[in-house]
């Protein structure tokens, strides 16, 4: 970036080659993304103002940005934020990146409870909750269910906590620290849905996964062990003991995992109705069943 002075179009369009050339597959969105957060302004701001000059500093800023891209860091890191359900989300290092294909999670939840809706409230438990993008959107939703979430990173519940506030539903979730089921152990058979994305990747491909993701990501969340379904496997031989009668479960699988997943669901006997569900892409994203 030789010159000294630069209009933000032309930052944009030298910023645009320079991410390209260092292999980044989205350059031109992720240099507007990381022009608009240094300068505080939103991507349509930086049409607006296309030919204003940037300040040494503002300029500064951006360059700090960017040598972080380049090295990878996932941008929703580097800003801090991702949106989830239409739900702008603080993110860290400490919690998964959400993705747009666990949205299908909140979306068969909120059918669930639409189409199953009593005079009693339900009460619904998100294993492993990280950045908690699957159980406030679901507050945001349904504010007149119950809401648990369990992490077994207290640092991840720090930022759910910090989305909950954000949105307005922090009263409406209780979080608790713990591996699994351990801080929830107490209730027992309490719980009308249980929903998790659990780490489900084979640690063998882990090292093939893009720089953003094994590099940044926290290993927790993604590591599934030698078969990716060390967590799988565990919850679906004990779920069943903390749901309620007629209770349901939502766990996000890799598309490869289908007939797994649903074997080693019916091999517990303790499931019904089990369905896999696609994502937005078309691949098999979600199993659900309810309590036999």
């Amino acid at each position: 970036m030789p010159r000294e002075t630069w209009t933000i179009l032309e930052v944009l369009k030298w910023t645009t080659s320079y991410l390209r050339s260092n292999g980044i597959e989205q350059p031109r969105l992720d240099a507007e993304i990381l022009l608009a957060h240094a300068l505080g302004i939103d991507r349509v701001g930086l049409y607006l103002r296309y030919d204003q000059p940037l300040t040494d500093s503002e300029l500064s800023a951006y360059k700090g940005l960017i040598r972080r891209r380049i090295r990878r860091e996932p941008i929703a890191y580097i800003t801090g934020l991702r949106e989830f359900w239409s739900l702008d989300l603080f993110v860290t290092p400490d919690v998964m990146i959400p993705r747009p294909e666990t949205e299908i999670l909140v979306e068969a939840a909120l059918s669930l409870i639409t189409n199953k809706k009593t005079t009693n409230h339900w009460t619904v438990l998100d294993l492993g909750t990280g950045s908690g993008a699957i159980v406030i959107a679901l507050a945001c939703k349904e504010p007149a269910q119950k809401y648990y979430a369990t992490d077994v990173s207290k640092a991840a519940l720090g930022v759910a906590r910090k989305n909950a506030y954000r949105h307005g539903v922090e009263g409406m979730i209780t979080f608790l620290n713990g591996y699994w089921f351990e801080p929830v152990r107490n209730l027992g058979r309490y719980f009308d849905m249980i929903i998790s994305n659990p780490p489900y990747i084979k640690r063998s491909h882990l090292k093939n996964l893009a720089p953003e993701i094994n590099e940044y990501e926290p290993r927790i969340a993604l590591d599934g062990g030698e078969d990716g379904l060390t967590a799988l496997r565990y919850l679906a031989k004990h779920s069943a003991e903390y749901l309620s009668p007629d209770g349901s479960i939502l766990f996000e699988i890799d598309h490869e995992q289908r007939d797994a997943v649903v074997g080693l669901l019916a091999e517990t006997k303790r499931y019904k109705d089990i369905v896999v569900l696609k994502d937005y892409s078309g691949l098999d994203r979600a199993v659900q069943a309810r309590v036999a």
